[in-house]
């Protein structure tokens, strides 16, 4: 037979909006926008073929190869000889004979009977001697009624095999890509009027022009917003040199009058718009005389470039003829501080920023993997930042006694670094002479600036969180914390009946070996006599909290996890009952060799066959705690579900309530002292359909 084979790659360019009922499960995942709900587009997978014997008297069947999970992979495979069903794809069968076997996963959750969702279906046509073979999407109620599929993002490839009367066949096999091709839509604010300042400037934000931006597939917390004067724009999203987004303009004394500006927004695949608006620049004060004092501004932010928000900064100042100049301020969400009309002309300056709440932010097992691979030689750190964070104790070099103290910081048995803040931050404009070794050199941790002339906006640092080697911190309440799991490591108990008053002892053994972990083990009814630690263990894994009725453990060896605790029951009981995985204290998760995030869960294996418990709700303390800006609520949920946070004073007046659509896991949700309004103690309660609890938080002034 003779096709029609297109050339690779056909591409499928979507302008449509994403829709939520479709490619929406638990189980899939975009890594780019960090959700669950994968984007999809319109794919007309069509063929055309004749024979020059039987003209349209051909057959068509076709494999359809699927990258699910965004790796590169295309690892679940559709066979229009054998279909998978309605409202089903057998994920990550690819390598299976025949595209057997997979995991059945579903892609329709549009409110419909059964017999009405879709599935993947052939249908062919006939046009004269032409025959058209097309991959549909059909119901189960109306077979012969067809749709064309909305497929995820990616890259993908069909394999067409069509076959005449007598045997002979032709395949043709091509890739296709499907992507986002529409651009964000952006609004402007209709102007602004400003006027300058005593230093002669104003500096705008993108954000104080933004109404509102919006796209048919990123979210809108993920789009990038930059701004740019009009006469500048290059037609494209503008950018630093360093090519972070560019979020905001200058104006001088030179600049009276009406300036355009650009607003922009770009989303994860690269598409960018803009709205054009305006600011009148005024001088109503006057200032545009004689410059008389100069501002000094900057940025704290990650070395991923995430801004650093709430961080004390202190200007201390001097020039001739008057007194020192001491003053205080802190970061916004975007990490931006500003000291507006601060020093003299000709006067000298020193800013130093500093943060030292919340230490476990960011710090887990996986960061002591990190560093015992640099140790080690395996795996050696290439940042000098990340190496400052490795150290933990402050002894300017990387050793197993970093590991040791922020393993303390894990278990619970510190809350704070003895011998460390929680964040550090470095001159962004240093260079250090030798990037292998940070310490070479006293690196600058404050910025200091000789007879100033004009206003600086660009004292800029590196903010570095100490025992965050990943880069997991939640720096500011615009960002999100990440916690996808991919599995879960089973620890083996053997189950039984325990007495009062009775003495015994139980092994835990983790059913495969992983690069790390790390729980806390509630054991109610139970006092903790003795534990054992395994192979490549010591004590130094293990924080027994008496007063918390705990045990957390850490552990990063390359041996499988085992161990033993004796026990005295103080009540009666089962096991599988009174001893509990959760997060409380210690954050229960592991790490494959691929490290892949996994979750943690007992097994207790007794007469009537095993049963799993992992961690179930849990509301954790808020953090910082007390708080004077903002603090986090952290919550662990067993399943996806609808919570809602409400936050009350001591009277039960409601003072504060967010809804929202949860994922199965650790979530969070911030809270700033604006929402409240009030100061003291103060109540907050996560509940669910099936769950609530209650603790208290302290909001200082």
């Amino acid at each position: 037979p003779v096709v029609q084979c297109p050339a690779s790659p056909q591409t499928f360019c979507d302008l449509t909006p994403n829709n939520p009922l479709l490619w929406n499960e638990p189980y899939w995942y975009d890594n780019t926008i960090s959700s669950h709900d994968l984007c999809e587009g319109p794919a007309d997978l069509t063929l055309t073929g004749t024979d020059a014997c039987s003209g349209a008297n051909i057959s068509f069947r076709y494999l359809l190869f699927l990258d699910l999970d965004g790796d590169g992979n295309m690892e679940t495979v559709v066979n229009s000889a054998n279909l998978p069903g309605f409202n089903n794809v057998q994920y990550n069968n690819a390598a299976n004979p025949n595209y057997s076997g997979g995991t059945n996963r579903a892609f329709d959750e549009r409110n419909v009977p059964f017999n009405q969702k879709y599935g993947f279906a052939l249908e062919t046509s006939i046009n004269g001697t032409n025959k058209i073979g097309s991959v549909r999407w059909n119901t189960a109620q109306s077979p012969g009624a067809y749709v064309v599929p909305e497929l995820p993002y990616g890259t993908h490839k069909i394999k067409w095999f069509v076959e005449d009367g007598c045997g002979n066949e032709t395949v043709c096999e091509y890739t296709f890509v499907v992507k986002d091709c529409k651009k964000p839509t952006v609004v402007c604010l209709n102007g602004l009027s400003v006027n300058i300042m005593p230093t002669q400037m104003i500096q705008l934000w993108a954000t104080d022009f933004l109404q509102y931006a919006e796209d048919n597939c990123t979210p809108a917390g993920q789009l990038k917003i930059g701004i740019v004067r009009s006469e500048l724009s290059t037609g494209v999203f503008p950018t630093n040199a360093d090519g972070t987004p560019q979020t905001n303009v200058v104006f001088t004394c030179a600049d009276l009058g009406t300036r355009p500006v650009q607003l922009w927004a770009i989303d994860a695949a690269g598409n960018a718009d803009f709205c054009e608006t305006y600011v009148i620049v005024q001088d109503n004060n006057h200032n545009c005389g004689v410059q008389q004092k100069a501002s000094i501004a900057g940025a704290l932010k990650t070395e991923a470039s995430n801004g650093l928000q709430d961080a004390e900064v202190d200007l201390q100042g001097t020039a001739n003829g008057i007194p020192p100049i001491s003053m205080f301020g802190s970061s916004t969400q975007s990490g931006n501080y500003m000291f507006s009309n601060a020093i003299p002309m000709a006067g000298n300056a020193t800013v130093t920023p500093t943060e030292d709440a919340n230490h476990i932010n960011g710090v887990s097992t996986f960061d002591l993997v990190l560093i015992s691979k640099h140790i080690l030689g395996i795996e050696p750190l290439t940042s000098p930042y990340k190496m400052i964070a490795a150290d933990a104790n402050n002894s300017k070099s990387i050793t197993t006694f970093d590991i040791v103290e922020l393993r303390k910081l894990v278990l619970g048995i510190y809350t704070v670094l003895p011998n460390n803040t929680s964040w550090r931050f470095v001159d962004k404009s240093y260079a250090f002479p030798n990037a292998a070794n940070p310490w070479q050199a006293v690196f600058p941790e404050n910025k200091t600036i000789a007879n100033i002339q004009v206003s600086q906006t660009n004292d800029d640092f590196v903010a570095v969180k100490v025992g965050d080697l990943n880069g997991n911190a939640v720096a500011n309440t615009l960002m999100a914390t990440e916690d996808r799991t991919t599995g879960t490591l089973l620890f083996d108990v053997q189950d039984r009946a325990v007495k009062a008053g009775e003495t015994f002892e139980v092994s835990f053994k983790a059913a495969e070996q992983v690069t790390g972990y790390q729980f806390t083990m509630n054991h109610a009814g139970l006092e903790v006599v003795d534990v054992v630690p395994g192979a490549n263990m010591t004590m130094d894994n293990f924080g027994v909290l008496k007063a918390e009725n705990a045990i957390t453990t850490s552990f990063d060896g390359k041996s499988v996890g085992e161990f033993t605790v004796r026990f005295r029951a103080t009540q009666s009981g089962e096991l599988n009952k009174m001893l509990v995985v959760s997060s409380r204290i210690t954050r229960a998760e592991a790490y494959s060799a691929g490290n892949d995030k996994l979750e943690v869960a007992f097994r207790f294996n007794g007469a009537n066959g095993a049963t799993v418990t992992g961690v179930g709700f849990e509301l954790y303390q808020n953090q910082p705690n007390p708080f004077v800006d903002k603090t986090f609520v952290g919550f662990h949920l067993p399943e996806a579900a609808q919570a809602t946070l409400t936050v009350y004073d001591e009277t039960g007046r409601t003072l504060f309530t967010q809804q929202g659509d949860f994922a199965k896991g650790y979530n969070q949700i911030a809270i700033d002292r604006s929402l409240l309004n009030t100061t003291g103690i103060l109540y907050y309660k996560v509940a669910t359909a099936t769950d609530a609890a209650t603790r208290k938080m302290i909001q200082t002034k």
